[in-house]
């Protein structure tokens, strides 16, 4: 595994290395094939050249490599959110408030990262771009055929992964920081979405809609959370004896891969043996969801809303897949929104109260391994019977994917998926999350868990 952010910071303060090596260290990642179709625009001559500047060592993030998802504005760059429809749209006049919170901190950018086209997938696959393929960050290259990263944030995660960058600034509107986070064996997490300014950076769900980072460590995660939110987390130095746990058995361990259902008991039994106390919760208010969402869902509407002028002008350019779930925002009326609306909150208040007496909850993070990126490429054309039967197992898989990420974003929760896979194993994150607000305990609890397994 590449050196986390804050073993690195250590040795600039040790005077073990400097900003400038760690540059040459990153961008010789960034080259090599494990990042091939990660970036859509590289900025490794103004990368190098932060990495120099007098002071920047002093920084919090010292002038060390950080990437950014294709859809955040920055100065003077276009902001095409991997979509080709919007190539010829002008340049930002400005940075959105996460890249110049990033930019303050001492942030060199190495690149923008490649994305699913305007966000809306969790696969991770982009037909204009092309696919990186997913890369473990904790045990190197994963053996046998190309995986799919997990999207929508799948360049940033890769970056990540593979040590091109050392932050991978990202989005999560269903789970497009932490399932990438799961299949590439890295840290991910989302905030509750109100902590981190979303201007600036292309929408697809306003309601749902989070900026945040995958990271290598959760001790990692907490300092981006830092620098993005403007804000302290609360440490706590209580043991994970301290906090109550539980695992929400209604949907999330449902139909799970046998890799992930194995890796997901061992490490409940891990933690459990090192002190944890552990409850098993039915959480029936899970099922309610798919009758909430049953007009299309925030994304669908609220996506359908922005893009509509652009499919007005361009919708052949778009990717069929992304296009047909956008398209299905044109089908909701104005009440149904609003009855979303309400629905939504009620539901919030029925999942708070059942999960009050807890302090973080446990879920595999998505409930399959990466699956091979051949098995939901588009077909090609040729074959009519061909393409929709790869259609149709990409929506199966993308379903499968965002199932349990997405029940977080409807609560308008928080959630961190670090990996509990061994060596030799496909990856598998676990996810500790809860409502919102309750970003600091989740961390904590994040770092007295990566504490134990890493001792594995």
């Amino acid at each position: 595994m590449p050196k986390d952010l804050d073993t690195t910071r250590r040795m600039l303060q040790a005077g073990q290395t400097s900003a400038c090596a760690e540059m040459q260290a990153s961008l010789a990642a960034a080259r090599s094939a494990a990042c091939d179709r990660v970036f859509s625009r590289t900025l490794f001559d103004e990368a190098r050249a932060s990495a120099a500047r007098p002071g920047v060592e002093q920084l919090p993030l010292a002038g060390l490599a950080v990437s950014v998802k294709d859809l955040f504005d920055m100065q003077g760059q276009p902001t095409p959110a991997g979509s080709v429809v919007l190539a010829g749209a002008p340049p930002a006049t400005s940075d959105s408030p996460a890249v110049a919170r990033l930019r303050a901190a001492g942030a060199s950018f190495i690149g923008r990262t490649n994305m699913v086209e305007f966000a809306f997938s969790g696969v991770g696959t982009n037909p204009h771009h092309g696919t990186p393929a997913a890369w473990d960050g904790r045990f190197g290259a994963l053996e046998g055929p190309a995986r799919v990263p997990g999207g929508s944030s799948s360049g940033a995660a890769v970056s990540v992964a593979t040590g091109a960058a050392f932050i991978g600034l990202g989005s999560d509107t269903g789970g497009s920081i932490r399932i990438p986070a799961a299949l590439n064996g890295i840290v991910g997490f989302k905030n509750t979405a109100r902590l981190v300014p979303t201007e600036g950076a292309v929408p697809l769900s306003t309601t749902l809609d989070t900026a945040c980072a995958l990271t290598r460590t959760v001790r990692d995660a907490v300092l981006a959370h830092e620098i993005l939110a403007a804000r302290r987390v609360t440490r706590s130095p209580a043991p994970l004896s301290a906090w109550r746990l539980a695992v929400p058995t209604h949907t999330f361990l449902d139909g799970l891969d046998p890799a992930v259902e194995h890796a997901f008991e061992r490490t409940l039994e891990v933690l459990q043996h090192a002190g944890a106390r552990i409850d098993r919760i039915a959480l029936p208010q899970v099922a309610d969801l798919a009758g909430i969402q049953a007009t299309g869902g925030f994304s669908a509407a609220e996506s359908y809303a922005w893009h509509r002028p652009l499919l007005a002008r361009d919708a052949e350019r778009y990717d069929p897949r992304v296009r047909a779930r956008i398209e299905r925002g044109a089908a909701m009326a104005a009440f149904e929104y609003i009855d979303l609306l309400k629905a939504r909150q009620r539901w919030i208040a029925s999942v708070e109260s059942a999960i009050a007496r807890y302090d973080a909850l446990l879920s595999p993070t998505v409930p399959i391994v990466p699956p091979p990126i051949a098995h939901v490429a588009p077909a090609g054309g040729q074959d009519a019977a061909q393409d929709a039967a790869r259609d149709a197992e990409f929506f199966r898989i993308n379903g499968l994917l965002l199932r349990n990420t997405s029940i977080v974003n409807m609560l308008d929760g928080c959630a961190l998926s670090l990996p509990c896979h061994l060596e030799g194993e496909l990856p598998v994150g676990l996810m500790v999350w809860h409502a919102a607000l309750h970003d600091d305990a989740i961390l904590n609890v994040g770092l007295r868990t990566e504490e134990i397994l890493q001792k594995q």
